[in-house]
């Protein structure tokens, strides 16, 4: 038996937890951020104090962006390592539920320990207590239960154990995987127990490969070999199961034509003859033009977002569906054939089951012709040059100064949607969009966690400024931590993917303008603001300007902010010729609205619930 408060036994279980997939192992738990009130600091900040060697701690400067630099690391990871985040009791801990809805969303694994209202409610109602008047076991945290996956609370010691490894169970899921909440009353905190020592044993969590079922195997090697026209609409599943070698071998074997999604970009290299690119409402022409005609869709991975499927107008009325997903969940979407495996396996067992079939070789070349000509037009987008710089000159400034082994993160905006039509990938893990959620805010805090679990590689954090005056502040725990992040801060006073939404749905760009209240210019600076918080600052002002300044925060070793000037009234990016479903009011007092309500009702006549039987 070993003695220990509560705190300072979860922090020495975490410690000791580890993953292994393919034979390789790594410790689960890359370390721990947090801030501390009096929720946790006597109980999870005392323990952590004293266990630095087993589980970093790392200050954060926001409860919510601490979540998105956890579940950053844990994408990166491929789900195989995350970080804890910890917090006091009252507004530290409910300002976590927006990153653990991102994190749930978006299927990634992050540990939230919550401090709680005491236990023994001997002091009750305490600091930042939300009383309720049906049961004295409500507390703020109770709002995480809906975004969690596993939510528990440690009213007594003897709770812990079986809290912790349910915990466990779910993070190491990648079927259940998503934000786990254990909230820890701060009484409970500070409570030593004599724990057993096999608590606290190595203990290693197996990531499991299933295999698809062989009926449900033969029903989809009958279904691939009847097609003509297949697509692979490759999703995040993809890469977090390091199935991207399988899936280039079975496109290449059978001719079938790969498009992504945007967790799934990079699952086939740039340049590949069978690499079609994004696909659906922010998607290439390539990809869109060949997905109306398929008469099957091989989704591989992919939980069929809206902006995926273009909601719901993409595909063809009569396509049929094969979803290969580790959940049945989203293997049984848009009525497709359930395929439930893990993606590498999954493939590997297809390719078996399919051999001696393939394409048409005139399939193939009218993919790598649809390709050639969307390349073309995103040359052209590249090589734009003005003042203010154009977005998509920009994108395209950062792809080359990225490289092989460069990282791009981004989140909110209108640049999510420019980089997944535009973006070049070298492969998986080089672009890091977080569009499940889209959260403003994301992008410095999720840069940071790509850094911190792949310091080999660069990162190239593309931020607007919206997002960045949500959550500039990470840049402090940029610089304090030592983590060189290249942030390229696009100023265009506003924003300007609503802004283009909001005219187009007759709503005159309202509230999408940072102005004085007479239409003036405001008085920021967003570069002083970044080179006050510690990074070093450049201003190019030119394409050529910016092309340097990106080589000069390449080659620094210090966390550099790249200020840039776009115009939010601008659209350079060519079109995806696709729609995405957005209502448009039915009564109005403009011509604008009513027109936007027209093409409204045409767009929503193409929709389809996709009920065509499979095969």
């Amino acid at each position: 038996m070993i003695r220990l408060t509560v705190a300072q036994a979860v922090v020495h279980f975490l410690a000791r937890q580890w993953s292994e997939r393919d034979g390789v192992e790594r410790r689960f738990f890359g370390g721990c951020v947090g801030i501390f009130g009096h929720g946790n600091v006597a109980g999870l900040g005392q323990a952590l104090a004293t266990s630095a060697e087993d589980l970093p701690y790392r200050l954060s400067r926001n409860e919510q962006a601490m979540v998105h630099t956890a579940a950053a690391y844990a994408r990166a990871s491929n789900r195989l390592a995350t970080l804890a985040c910890t917090t006091s009791i009252g507004p530290g801990a409910t300002n976590m539920i927006t990153g653990a809805a991102g994190a749930t969303i978006n299927r990634l694994p992050v540990l939230l320990l919550p401090g709680d209202i005491f236990s023994t409610r001997a002091a009750s109602p305490v600091l930042q207590e939300l009383e309720d008047q049906r049961s004295y076991d409500i507390s703020v945290n109770d709002c995480f239960k809906p975004v969690s996956r596993y939510w528990d609370r440690i009213n007594r010691p003897e709770q812990l154990p079986s809290a912790l490894l349910a915990a466990m169970r779910v993070l190491t899921d990648p079927a259940e995987t998503g934000a786990v909440t254990l909230a820890l009353p701060q009484d409970v905190q500070a409570e030593a127990f004599d724990w057993p020592d096999e608590l606290f044993a190595p203990r290693v969590w197996h990531i499991p490969r299933p295999r698809p079922e062989r009926a449900a195997l033969a029903r989809a090697a009958d279904l691939i070999r009847s097609a003509a026209r297949p697509i692979v609409v490759a999703g995040g599943g993809a890469i977090y199961s390091e199935a991207t070698a399988q899936l280039q071998a079975f496109a290449e074997t059978f001719g079938i034509p790969v498009a992504e999604t945007q967790a799934g970009k990079g699952a086939l290299p740039y340049g590949h003859p069978l690499a079609l690119g994004a696909i659906g409402a922010t998607g290439t022409t390539a990809a869109n033009a060949l997905a109306r005609e398929a008469d099957l869709v091989i989704g591989v991975g992919t939980r069929y977002s809206d902006f995926t499927t273009a909601s719901r107008t993409i595909f063809a009325p009569d396509a049929a569906f094969l979803n290969l997903n580790i959940t049945g969940f989203d293997a049984a979407k848009l009525s497709g054939l359930q395929l439930v495996a893990d993606a590498r396996e999954g493939l590997s067992d297809l390719a078996e089951a399919c051999a001696g079939w393939s394409t048409p070789a005139a399939y193939r070349e009218r993919a790598a012709e649809l390709t050639r000509a969307w390349d073309t037009a995103v040359d052209a987008a590249y090589a734009l040059e003005g003042s203010p710089l154009p977005q998509a000159a920009v994108i395209g400034a950062v792809n080359a100064a990225a490289g092989d082994d460069g990282v791009v993160v981004c989140a909110a905006g209108s640049m999510p949607g420019d980089l997944h039509k535009l973006w070049r990938p070298s492969g998986p893990g080089s672009y890091h969009v977080e569009y499940g959620y889209s959260c403003m805010g994301y992008e410095i805090a999720g840069g940071l966690g790509v850094k911190l679990a792949a310091p080999e590689r660069e990162v190239f954090v593309l931020v607007g400024d919206g997002s960045y005056l949500m959550m500039a502040q990470e840049l402090v725990t940029a610089v304090s931590e030592g983590v060189k992040l290249v942030v390229v801060l696009v100023d265009n006073s506003g924003f300007a993917s609503i802004g283009r939404l909001s005219e187009s749905v007759g709503a005159e760009r309202l509230g999408t303008a940072y102005q004085r209240r007479d239409g003036g210019p405001l008085p920021v600076d967003l570069a002083a603001n970044a080179a006050s918080l510690g990074a070093t600052v450049l201003r190019p002002e030119t394409v050529a300007d910016l092309r340097k300044a990106l080589d000069t925060a390449r080659s620094s070793a210090e966390t550099t902010v790249i200020y840039v000037r776009t115009d939010r009234l601008a659209d350079e990016a060519p079109s995806s010729e696709a729609w995405w479903d957005v209502p448009v009011a039915q009564v109005a007092t403009t011509s604008a609205t009513y027109a936007a309500r027209e093409t409204y009702e045409a767009n929503k006549r193409s929709q389809r619930h996709h009920l065509t039987p499979p095969g």
